[in-house]
């Protein structure tokens, strides 16, 4: 059974991106191979993504899921109906309205690996459905101020149990599991 977690990279303050929606901040740091192996472990569990669609239901290089990185299935949230695109060796479906039907999509694509769920949007969604097993963050020595919130908007209290915790070079690497 896949395990349905939230991957973020997020800034110190809790912001996936700028109010641009720029990450620009995510770039350019002093890295240690130890941060490229945490990293690396959660990629190779994954199984699949969902995510949200743009508003042209397009697969530009820039919202490409990991860079393009992971060659599995992706399930992208829409209101409206568009056929699956294949590029690169990655197919992308496009889910109407569900997000409960994305992600149990996505957890019959993945089999035993994880679920990776990616923004604040669909992040909130899944945890205020109870679809959420974990919460992975990779956490940048940067403040902000403001911008794109991973949580807020929640509006409500979510218990977790701290799995690991590591910190090298460039990030503070941080996993939860949700207590239901």
């Amino acid at each position: 059974m896949a395990t349905v977690i939230i991957h973020a990279t997020i800034t110190l303050d809790g912001f996936l991106a700028e109010a641009d929606g720029g990450v620009d901040w995510m770039f350019g740091r002093p890295s240690a191979p130890d941060d490229d192996l945490v990293v690396q472990r959660v990629m190779d569990r994954i199984g699949a993504v969902v995510g949200g669609a743009n508003k042209t239901r397009t697969i530009d290089d820039g919202e490409i899921p990991y860079g393009g990185m992971l060659k599995v299935p992706v399930f992208l949230m829409t209101h409206d109906a568009h056929d699956p695109i294949e590029r690169d060796g990655i197919t992308y479906t496009f889910v109407q309205d569900s997000i409960v039907d994305a992600v149990d999509r996505a957890s019959l694509a993945a089999g035993d690996r994880w679920v990776s769920l990616l923004g604040g949007s669909i992040s909130r969604q899944c945890l205020q459905l109870g679809l959420v097993d974990e919460i992975h963050l990779d956490v940048a020595p940067v403040l902000l101020g403001g911008g794109i919130s991973l949580f807020a908007g929640l509006g409500e209290r979510i218990e977790l149990e701290r799995l690991e915790t590591s910190a090298f070079a460039s990030e503070t690497h941080q996993r939860y599991r949700v207590i239901r």
